[in-house]
């Protein structure tokens, strides 16, 4: 079992760079790529507490249908969108990699540091 785990996008470039630091640092990573919908509703609940943020802290807006669905109005609750991220993973901004030290959203990627 790997003690780094990188929650992302295969897709994306910055998303894809993410396991490269804690390669540098000996450190095994394991990617859970989000957009194969990896990511359940424990999982997430579990990093937004581990993070110390809200769903709406890790809301991927650009590129998505965020706006459309009403997630951006202020009033939309946590719980509306929890339910969109998991139905919807692109909806969640990545990369977050977990390690002992905490979770992060590591955007600027060079966050990744901190965890390391």
């Amino acid at each position: 079992m790997s003690d780094v785990v990188i929650f992302h996008n295969p897709r994306l470039r910055n998303s894809r760079n993410a396991p490269g630091p804690a390669a540098r640092e000996g450190r095994r990573a394991e990617g859970g790529g989000i957009s194969e919908g990896r990511l359940t509703r424990p999982q997430l609940e579990t990093l937004l507490k581990t993070m110390g943020v809200s769903a709406r802290d890790i809301l991927r807006v650009r590129g998505t249908d965020a706006h459309a669905l009403g997630l951006t109005d202020p009033t939309a609750s946590d719980e509306a969108l929890i339910a969109a991220m998991i139905l919807s993973p692109i909806l969640v901004e990545r990369p977050i990699v977990v390690t002992p030290k905490g979770a992060a959203l590591c955007r600027p990627f060079d966050r990744v540091l901190t965890l390391i």
